[in-house]
């Protein structure tokens, strides 16, 4: 018995039965009689040798063997189901799966969606946001909107666009005792930074404009998202270190301001990847164009 799974046409019954406590109710969500239901049933009992249900007069109950029983039953049906449903939403061409970090989803991506949607009304874009980078091969991921320098193996990378580096702020800090006017102001405030990859963005950007990168090592919150780290400089907590693509529409708001002309290129960019057999069907094409478009074929925004 260690090695046998029970029918399925009774672990079906058992489920559904289970999630309703009711025999009558499972019949009705699997177009079969009442009697079938309790059969099936019956004969699971007999074939786990244990007893699932306690048939009172008011009422069905799980037994205690039941009670243990079904939630691992329950969570293997809700696997099947959303296995199934990813399998035929794979097979659907409409629907594009694209995989992002979580900053460049909620700062850029998602504000300018909406113009695809308009231009390709058919194709369903599934949005999924992480932190981390995905296997382009599991999960059912079309594309994905990666920051590096290109050099992933095995896909096709389409460069999108560079970030420039620079200090922003609330435009109140530009006013009062301690407004930011110079560089050297930058001691008189918290500074803002994001952890990970651009870690070391202050500490560049200092160093370009004279000024000792030990202010980095000052009053400073630091956050892990590059979207936090932009809404603290809009709160007005401190000066975040922004990269363009993170603070450009916030910059056209006057949600925040960039209090010097000095402007650092990362040597990091943004690039469309792509798993090589999918890099030419129709939706992924469709999206590529769409975001080609939207950053100028890698030109300035």
């Amino acid at each position: 018995m260690a090695d046998k799974i029970p029918s399925l046409n009774g672990l079906k019954a058992f489920e559904s039965a289970a999630r309703h406590m009711s025999f009558t109710k499972a019949a009705e969500e699997l177009n079969v009689t009442q009697t079938a239901i309790s059969h099936q049933i019956r004969r699971l009992e007999e074939e786990l040798g244990v007893r699932l249900f306690l048939r009172l007069k008011d009422g069905l109950a799980l037994t205690n063997e039941g009670q243990a029983y079904f939630p691992g039953v329950r969570s293997a049906f809700h696997e099947l189901r959303y296995c199934t449903e990813m399998l035929l939403e794979s097979r659907n061409n409409s629907v594009l799966t694209i995989s992002t970090l979580v900053s460049f989803a909620s700062k850029w991506l998602l504000p300018r969606l909406a113009s695809f949607q308009q231009a390709c009304p058919t194709i369903d874009v599934r949005v999924t946001a992480s932190t981390e980078r995905v296997d382009l091969r599991k999960g059912g991921i079309d594309a994905a909107i990666r920051y590096g320098v290109g050099d992933w193996k095995g896909v096709r990378a389409d460069w999108l666009m560079a970030d420039d580096i620079f200090p922003v702020c609330s435009p109140r800090l530009l006013q009062g005792p301690t407004a930011l006017r110079t560089p050297d102001d930058l001691a008189q405030h918290t500074l803002l930074q994001i952890s990970g990859v651009t870690s070391g963005d202050w500490s560049a950007w200092l160093s370009a404009a004279g000024q000792p990168t030990k202010l980095a090592e000052g009053s400073r919150l630091t956050f892990d998202l590059a979207m936090m780290a932009v809404q603290a400089a809009v709160d007005g907590l401190g000066v975040c270190i922004g990269r363009s693509t993170y603070v450009e529409d916030d910059l056209r708001a006057g949600r925040l301001v960039a209090p010097f002309d000095l402007r650092l290129r990362s040597d990091l960019g943004f690039y469309f990847v792509t798993p090589h057999e999918l890099a030419d069907s129709p939706k992924v094409q469709a999206f590529r164009s769409w975001l080609m478009d939207s950053v100028g074929f890698g030109a300035e925004t």
